[in-house]
């Protein structure tokens, strides 16, 4: 049983003539005859009584008509279903971002993305980049924006978005340099992030890679509690550079490699990752033009925090 088929039942059910069925669908009077015909030899009975070119439903007609009815309404509702899915009219996006990231650069995107596509619901998971890896690889994210480099074998797509600098953050009163290095952080007590931040395992690779086990004074927090922590005095904690736009009783000291040799500022690549065995959705590929096109703007008028690089082609810094 063919939709076809249903389709052309349903136009001489309610014609009530072969003819001017045929031309309401705009098809050969023949090839609708011979399809009703195939109809109802598979199913077994006359659909209709053609006695003297009156035309009228059987019994087996009747039975058919509103089974088709509701065939063919059920198919022309998921037409429409997919029509408005594809057309961004409706449908749902799920994207994940570390905290630092979810307060500006993705907020200012969904914005963005909300205003031209406001039927698509939005959900955010906001969590460490390791955490959001995690999440994105069993499925239950469409994207995420994760920091590089990943672990060997993560089965996800990255572009890079962002080179950051990361910096120390501390209250203004503290008599921290304004420019550190590893070492400087040795007898430091530090804030550091719970475990399943990228943060929490570079900073400390850094320092022992320094020679010394960093003195933690608190951790286990997320990012704003960790910037609470510092303002409360508790200690000092490595951050990337634009989360302290909205802090003003703290300053970030910018942070270099260890030896004098090599002065260059630690930094942190931000990439926007989604799965490699599975074709974005409508929605994920929206948002991601989206979040590019705001970089590039982003870019184009200056308006990046300082220590904040774009990397995407056409955005006027290197990829």
């Amino acid at each position: 049983m063919q939709l076809q088929q249903l389709s052309y039942f349903l136009a001489v059910a309610r014609a009530r003539h072969f003819t001017r069925a045929a031309d309401t669908l705009r098809v050969a009077q023949p090839s609708l005859s011979k399809q009703i015909r195939a109809l109802e030899t598979e199913l077994g009975a006359p659909l209709f009584s053609r006695a003297r070119g009156n035309i009228t439903l059987t019994p087996a007609g009747e039975a058919l008509l509103p089974l088709a009815e509701r065939i063919l309404a059920d198919v022309d509702t998921a037409r429409l279903e997919v029509q408005e899915l594809i057309g961004l009219r409706r449908g749902r996006l799920r994207v994940g971002a570390t905290p630092s990231l979810c307060s500006g650069l993705l907020a200012d995107a969904l914005r963005r993305f909300h205003d031209a596509h406001p039927g698509i619901e939005l959900m955010v998971e906001e969590g460490g980049s390791r955490d959001l890896v995690r999440e994105l690889t069993r499925g239950a994210l469409d994207l995420a924006l994760v920091i590089l480099p990943l672990a060997d074998g993560t089965p996800l797509a990255t572009t890079p978005i962002l080179r950051e600098d990361l910096v120390v953050a501390a209250r203004h009163d503290d008599s921290l340099p304004s420019r550190l290095t590893i070492t400087d952080l040795r007898d430091r007590p530090l804030v550091m992030f719970r475990p399943g931040y990228d943060l929490r395992e570079a900073t400390i690779a850094a320092c022992r890679h320094a020679g010394f086990q960093p003195r933690l004074a608190v951790e286990g927090g997320e990012m704003d509690a960790v910037l609470r922590f510092v303002e409360a005095g508790l200690g000092v904690a490595v951050v990337p550079s634009m989360v302290l736009a909205g802090h003003p009783a703290l300053r970030g000291s910018p942070l270099a490699l260890d030896t004098a040799r090599d002065t260059r500022t630690l930094h942190r690549l931000v990439a926007l990752a989604h799965r490699k065995d599975v074709a974005p959705t409508h929605a994920a590929t929206a948002f991601r033009e989206t979040l590019e096109a705001h970089v590039r703007a982003a870019a184009g008028d200056h308006s990046l925090p300082a220590g904040v690089e774009p990397l995407l082609a056409g955005s006027g810094s290197p990829v």
